[in-house]
């Protein structure tokens, strides 16, 4: 499956990059498949696994932010491995046909 989530540290202050990065520094230690752009974090493994890495995500910011909002969005797709990189592939060999 495929996870995309974005976390927001709130009354942290006007600067929450740190905590932000935190958050992505969880994800790459996990060692599963991600990617991180300007808008969301997003990874790849099974269910409880990768929920598992947002659950520790979320925890490593809450402990520097008295409030944490989650936006996630999940692609559930059973036997499908890959596919961080291969829908991308798709959409990318359909723009160069033309």
């Amino acid at each position: 499956m495929l996870i995309a989530f974005s976390i927001t540290p709130l009354g942290a202050g006007d600067s929450v990059g740190d905590l932000v990065a935190e958050a992505v520094r969880v994800v790459r230690e996990s060692g599963l498949p991600n990617r991180t752009d300007a808008m969301f974090t997003t990874i790849e493994g099974e269910w409880d696994e990768v929920m598992a890495v947002v659950k520790r995500a979320v925890d490593a910011v809450a402990q520097q932010a008295p409030r944490v909002s989650v936006v996630l969005k999940a692609d559930v797709r059973p036997g499908v491995t890959d596919a961080l990189t291969e829908k991308v592939a798709r959409i990318e060999a359909r723009l160069a046909e033309g």
